[in-house]
């Protein structure tokens, strides 16, 4: 099939799935113009005229980036990100720009300014978020592949919930330079795909130092990794902060027919403890939420999105009356969250305590894997997806969600979310994570583990 003729049957789903409400931004003349250039290029590239959609937060010059917020709206970015002319260079063609919580700011994209997007098998769940628009479009097969970000979870937490791989690379594997910033020291570019395979070969096509984020290590990119035949001679550890005894049924039952299938073929489970997690949601959600303050503070009315202009020649009240109306309410939350523990008074109380404990938390992933442990498995999520509503009231809740995530992205680690099962109908996703830069490893005992384990089988 040449580039154009792919690029008119992803229209054709793009279409389609309007009543997911997953897509902000897309165009068929850009598609077309995107399969021209894949048909001109001499070789195909590794990805060979692969469509892939980008989450609203990773900017291009050829469609508005807008981070699912008002106060971006219309904003046309004057450079494409790295990950992007990457994966361009590999053979891609961008399809379409995705839904998104507000600034990535959620766990059920629920919380854009454009309304939410629904989950593919049951409207009336959320996909998971932030990066819900992007699990929804690859859930759908209109895409096989997508970018999200992940800031806390936010590609893995949305892929367990849709029945799709979301891999999250090492910190710094991956030139954050385009992406728009929520937590400059947590961010990353990551990859769903139907397939572990697919995702392995996206991340190696866009991962690699780069010269405009100081961020990224200077290492080459990683090869694409090759699927182990087995697990034998890798232990994988399961923390027992990660297996409460209140965890949902369904999802206990998933992973308990995942350690069984890791077992059958070769691996060597063992029990392991990771004693600071229990404080990693509290950790994150004030760690996040200082580096969101200041890299928000940018948007003010003047450079970026609207303008209010009934504030007259005050500027404090152009910023107040501009940002009030501008962002949504979560985003508001956050902001004041982070100013308040970065405030005089405050800061050696919450923000230095915070990042005392996030050393401790990825110290805890550290010396698990000196002790010969190669990959940790736990749940991804506590739950299935619930219903749409059910836990915007109360933000705790929400937050909650991430219980099982957060704590990867605070140490820096590789992680991939696999689809292992269902549960009364709604996927369930096991986690899988590897030491610091082991991202290749993590791939290969990863696509072991999805050959033996079926992603449709309800569990009991």
């Amino acid at each position: 099939m040449s580039a154009l003729e792919s690029a008119r049957e992803t229209g054709a789903r793009l279409t389609a799935a309007t009543p997911l409400n997953a897509t902000l931004h897309w165009s068929q003349e850009l598609l077309d113009a995107e399969a021209a250039r894949v048909d001109a290029m001499r070789s195909p590239g590794a990805l060979g005229g692969m469509p892939i959609a980008l989450k609203d937060n990773i900017v291009t010059v050829e469609q508005p980036t807008t981070c699912g917020s008002r106060i971006l709206e219309g904003y046309v970015s004057p450079f494409t990100a790295t990950a992007v002319n990457r994966l361009r260079e590999a053979g891609a063609m961008v399809a379409a720009k995705t839904n998104m919580d507000e600034f990535a700011m959620g766990s059920s994209t629920e919380h854009s300014a454009f309304g939410r997007v629904h989950h593919p098998l049951d409207p009336a769940r959320v996909p998971g978020g932030s990066s819900g628009g992007s699990a929804a479009l690859v859930a759908t097969g209109v895409v096989p592949a997508a970018l999200g970000s992940e800031t806390g979870g936010s590609v893995r937490q949305p892929a367990s919930f849709c029945g799709v791989v979301g891999l999250k690379p090492s910190y710094g594997r991956v030139s954050r330079f385009g992406l728009v910033a929520f937590g400059s020291s947590l961010d990353c570019i990551s990859v769903f795909s139907r397939s572990v395979e697919d995702a392995g070969r996206v991340l190696s096509a866009m991962s690699g130092h780069d010269p405009l984020d100081s961020t990224t290590v200077a290492r080459r990119p990683m090869p694409v990794p090759a699927p182990l035949a087995d697990l034998r001679g890798l232990r994988i550890g399961l923390p027992r902060e990660y297996y409460p005894a209140d965890l949902d049924a369904g999802v206990a039952a998933a992973l308990r027919r995942t350690r069984e299938a890791i077992e059958q073929i070769g691996g060597e489970i063992c029990e392991v403890s990771l004693p600071h997690s229990p404080y990693a949601v509290p950790t994150y959600y004030i760690v996040a939420p200082a580096e969101a303050a200041a890299n928000l503070a940018r948007y003010d009315g003047v450079r970026y999105g609207p303008r209010n202009t009934g504030a007259g020649g005050d500027i404090h009240a152009l910023y107040r009356t501009t940002r009030g109306e501008g962002f949504g309410a979560e985003v508001r939350r956050r902001i004041l969250v982070g100013t308040y523990v970065l405030s005089a008074g405050y800061y050696d109380a919450y923000y230095l305590k915070a990042q005392q404990v996030r050393a401790l938390i990825a110290e805890d992933f550290r010396q698990v894997f000196a002790s010969g442990v190669d990959l940790l498995l736990t749940p991804t999520t506590p739950t299935p997806a619930f219903k749409a509503g059910e836990k915007t009231e109360d933000p705790v809740s929400m937050y909650l969600a991430d219980i099982f995530v957060s704590a990867i992205s605070l140490a820096g680690l590789p992680a991939v979310s696999l689809p292992v099962g269902r549960s009364e109908g709604l996927p369930v996703g096991a986690q899988l994570i590897a030491p610091y830069f082991e991202d290749q490893r993590l791939v290969a005992a990863a696509a072991a583990i999805e050959r033996v384990v079926s992603a449709d089988a309800e569990v009991r």
